[in-house]
């Protein structure tokens, strides 16, 4: 499975959730292309081992740490003031960390429920606090979902999901809420001039730590299935790697059309190369874009602008 990457040099690239996994991966492709690329992490310790993880195949790479907590809006909202104080135009945005399934309701430090808030409001404030620098710099603005985008539907009456709580529902809904977004992100730049391209891609299934053991969500051990899906992805059966999973974003990144959806082209789009997709049943009503991006303004208390 091959995918070359355009020359990048003089593009300036910020992915998050590239202190390990599908993130790491992105982040060294693009700086093995030579776009400088900005890594901002929660954990600092982390940061620097995926840093010298990237230096260590690429040693001219330029590749920089900035401090960012997506299930803050404190968080998002400081890295967008040291982002616009350096004042460099960002060219590449890729949007590809996230949490999933905590086995039981957890809620950020604005009081969302920790999926929503992560993975999709502390996306959208982010866009909006660098749309500035990202309208300078004509970005291209990958919005990473997942398989999961493919089934359940946003609980409108209940985005924090405060009454019967189901993990993978509250992941559908976030990854669905995300989606709509980034759609209605090309709709707006296209109508308002912003010069955005904005599309989304999704990784397949591949091994990442995102149903491993983590004690920040509740989980002791990893999560069912985590076992089958490593040992699959091993022997090459159905599933991708956590390198080949970060490919649809990288094609969607950097040659992708705007509102397009990109994806694993293997069976049931699980693994393989990547490729164009058939845009998700859940993610085509115009209405409910806006309606997700109006109600992402109120509870965060951002515009666009």
């Amino acid at each position: 499975m091959t995918f070359t990457l355009p020359d990048l040099t003089g593009t300036r690239a910020l992915v998050t959730g590239a202190s390990d996994g599908i993130g790491l991966g992105i982040a060294a492709r693009l700086a093995a292309a030579g776009a400088q690329v900005i890594l901002p992490v929660r954990n600092r310790a982390k940061g620097e081992t995926a840093r010298a993880a990237i230096l260590s195949n690429t040693p001219d790479a330029q590749v920089s740490l900035r401090d960012l907590d997506l299930s803050s809006l404190a968080s998002v909202a400081a890295l967008g003031q040291t982002l616009q104080q350096e004042g460099e135009p960002i060219h590449l945005l890729i949007n590809n960390a996230g949490v999933m399934t905590p086995p039981n309701r957890q809620m950020t430090a604005d009081g969302f429920e920790l999926q929503f808030g992560t993975n999709h409001l502390g996306h959208f404030a982010l866009v909006a606090h660098l749309l500035p620098l990202l309208r300078a710099g004509s970005a291209r603005v990958t919005s990473q979902i997942s398989v999961a985008a493919n089934s359940g539907s946003i609980n409108w009456t209940d985005l924090n999901w405060a009454t019967k709580y189901n993990g993978m529902r509250a992941y559908s809904q976030s990854k669905i809420a995300f989606g709509l977004f980034a759609l209605e992100l090309q709709r707006r730049s296209s109508t308002l001039g912003w010069g955005i391209t904005s599309n989304l891609s999704h990784p397949g299934v591949a091994p990442t730590n995102l149903l491993a053991a983590q004690e920040t969500l509740g989980r002791a051990s990893a999560a069912p299935g985590r076992g089958l899906i490593g040992a699959l992805s091993r022997r090459g059966i159905l599933l991708g790697t956590a390198d080949s999973a970060g490919l649809p974003a990288l094609l969607a990144a950097t040659s992708g059309l705007p509102s397009r959806f990109y994806g694993p082209s293997g069976l049931g789009h699980l693994g393989g190369s990547p490729a164009e997709q058939k845009l998700y049943s859940r993610l085509r009503s115009a209405e409910d874009a806006v309606r997700v991006w109006a109600v992402s303004e109120e509870l965060t208390g951002l515009l666009f602008q």
